[in-house]
């Protein structure tokens, strides 16, 4: 009798609400662990996909009702005189099948038809597609309001101001064949004098490097202090660049009046698969041993709300948590900034990590069987809503493991800020990393092969060689996961070609080294 695991399908009503309101994170290796899984980032073959963005214009119409808004190519103002760009090829230089980015985006608040209110309009974009078939200037146009949607997502009555503090944050658009293009926004006040609504720059690239990109916007924001014209210049050289292997760097020239032509140095981090992440942020908003019971919730895949004020802790936490979860994806709704006219996406079944501003916190807490997180600084408690279990899901050894790993990290807290996001990452992703080795690293032992077709995973076999019980009881809850069972589907896809390659199998031999040294001692 097999052994095998029965597969659990996803239900059409799933299915349909994924397809609908996903916003996948990035997997969090560049080349993948199981031979043959797809790389984290899939290439975008065509410019213009058919179908482009169908999860999230399928709602637009609700969105908008009644209003025939198109993107139309606006008149620049007089004092922005921004030049007349030339079209590059339509097809952007791409590295391994990726591009360094799309196109930029300018989004400014312009007041609706009756004065009464500001609303996102995309006012400016590089570069310009004029070449276009039909369905792709449609497909575009969604990506458009999508775009200006989610930079600005609080759906506010905005008012002009004299003093707005820049922001960077990102956030994710899942097209409807599962590919990835990421959004980097900074949001800033506009040169001028007097009041005057905030405006947004965005950059959408299917690449997903936070970091590399934040360096690229204090370039944009610099050269926009000076003169909006400098900006895309600029960003035409970088359209033109090479994307940087890890740990490579590309140079780009610029011209700047009064400076002469500078060299920009833009790195690429050397760990590619943590290139989107920065866990300082989480570890300035919560404690360590917060962090385990949000990582254990993340890990039987609950509901999960996040609530900040700012836009970027959102995003970063969010993100970082997803990372956590590594060598396995986050299978289900992620969406790092919620906008408010989506809020009801709480009150979805399924299990989902969302980020949801502070001043719409009314509107998530009278939801149940889910936890709410607080990032706020000045929070009088960290969770509002809990299952109340959190703290017993992980196994207590591996707990107090984790903790301990993790502690080392204040270790560099006299390092320069770049390099000491680097080592927190290095510190903090080997102590998730180590725990997976722990619990579930001999799952390869338990696919068995044949000739004739995939293998096949003995479920029953594999949690019952865990010696420790309490390690036994987690294990046999996380098996049940789409995280886990996508992961054990790719395996059992895959024949034993050889030793597989990536940090996880890495790690898994190390440890098992070790282990087989200490057993003959």
């Amino acid at each position: 009798m097999s052994e095998a695991v029965t597969r659990r399908r996803k239900g059409v009503g799933l299915m349909n609400f994924k397809h609908r309101w996903s916003e996948q994170p990035k997997e969090n290796l560049t080349t993948s662990d199981v031979p043959g899984k797809r790389s984290a980032t899939p290439p975008n073959e065509d410019d213009g996909r058919p179908g482009a963005l169908k999860r999230f214009s399928a709602l637009w119409p609700s969105f908008r009702k009644g209003r025939k808004d198109k993107v139309k190519d606006p008149e620049p103002e007089a004092e922005q005189n921004l030049p007349v760009v030339d079209n590059v090829s339509m097809q952007p230089r791409r590295v391994s099948g990726q591009y360094f980015f799309e196109y930029l985006v300018v989004v400014s608040l312009k007041k609706n038809k009756d004065g009464s209110s500001y609303e996102p309009q995309i006012t400016y974009q590089f570069p310009k597609r004029d070449v276009m078939a039909k369905y792709q200037k449609e497909d575009e146009e969604k990506t458009l309001k999508a775009i200006s949607l989610f930079c600005f997502p609080e759906g506010i009555n905005w008012a002009p101001l004299t003093e707005y503090h820049s922001e960077t944050f990102s956030f994710v658009l899942t097209e409807i064949d599962g590919s990835r293009r990421n959004g980097y926004c900074r949001r800033l006040l506009p040169k001028g004098k007097g009041a005057r609504p905030p405006e947004a720059y965005c950059i959408i690239s299917s690449l997903a490097c936070f970091g590399l990109f934040s360096k690229i916007f204090d370039e944009v924001e610099k050269r926009r202090q000076i003169s909006m014209a400098l900006i895309y210049p600029f960003m035409q050289k970088l359209r033109e660049a090479s994307f940087p292997a890890p740990g490579q760097t590309v140079e780009i020239k610029s011209f700047i009046p009064e400076s002469g032509t500078e060299i920009i140095h833009l790195t690429r981090p050397l760990d590619s698969w943590l290139e989107h992440v920065n866990f300082c942020t989480l570890f300035d908003c919560l404690t360590d041993e917060e962090v385990l019971q949000v990582f254990a919730a993340a890990v039987l895949e609950r509901r999960i709300i996040f609530i900040a004020e700012e836009l970027g802790t959102l995003s970063q936490v969010l993100h970082a948590v997803a990372a956590l979860l590594y060598p396995f994806t986050w299978q289900h709704t992620f969406i790092s900034i919620v906008p408010e006219i989506l809020i009801d996406v709480v009150m979805a079944p399924t299990p989902y990590l969302l980020g949801v501003q502070k001043r719409l916190l009314d509107q998530v807490t009278d939801q149940n069987d889910l936890l709410v997180v607080d990032l706020s600084k000045n929070k009088e408690k960290t969770f509002l809503v809990t299952i109340g279990d959190e703290d017993s899901i992980l196994p207590p050894k591996l707990q107090a493991e984790i903790l301990d790993a993790i502690g080392q990290r204040k270790k560099v807290s006299n390092l320069e800020e770049v390099k000491k996001v680097e080592e927190v990452n290095r510190v903090v992703s080997e102590a998730f990393l180590h725990f997976f080795v722990r619990t579930v690293g001999h799952y390869a032992s338990y696919v068995k092969y044949s000739k004739e077709g995939p293998g096949e995973f003995e479920k029953r076999r594999f949690y019952k060689a865990i010696e420790s019980k309490t390690t036994r009881h987690f294990v046999k809850k996380f098996i049940q996961t789409q995280m886990f069972d996508l992961f054990i589907q790719e395996a059992e896809q895959q024949q034993p070609l050889g030793q597989p390659q990536g940090i996880f199998h890495r790690k898994i031999a190390e440890y098992q080294k070790k282990s087989e040294k200490s057993k003959k001692h």
